[in-house]
């Protein structure tokens, strides 16, 4: 089981840039598949971005591809999520999220951050 701690989050005007970490314990970490997710004031919970075991392997919603890049260092046991040209509908909370398989990181992650928030100003 690894337990998981965003940070990075904070207040950006449209069009800057952020980068989220997610730092996780536990020896198993490099074994498990990894997401970001995010709610929005008064939506559900939606999938951002997710990345395999490896690294080689990275999924994203359509609403940020080709803006946001996901990536993880398995020595560092850290998994990171760079938002370029941010948009105010980006506005949320965001989680970490870790499951042991890739198909199950976007749907239902077994394992959840405490959320970071991050604001887009018009």
């Amino acid at each position: 089981q690894v337990t998981l701690v965003e940070s990075g989050g904070g207040l950006v005007q449209a069009g800057g840039s952020l980068r989220l970490s997610c730092a996780a314990s536990g020896r198993t970490f490099g074994t498990y598949a990894m997401g970001w997710f995010r709610q929005a004031p008064g939506k559900e919970r939606e999938f951002v971005a997710a990345i395999g075991s490896s690294g080689s392997s990275t999924y994203y919603a359509d609403s940020v591809k080709g803006r946001f890049t996901m990536s993880r260092d398995n020595a560092k046991n850290m998994v990171y999520l760079q938002m370029n040209n941010l948009k105010p509908e980006d506005t949320a909370v965001y989680y970490c999220a870790a499951s042991e398989l890739l198909l199950l990181v976007r749907t239902t992650p077994r394992v959840w951050g405490q959320g970071t928030l991050v604001t887009v100003s018009s």
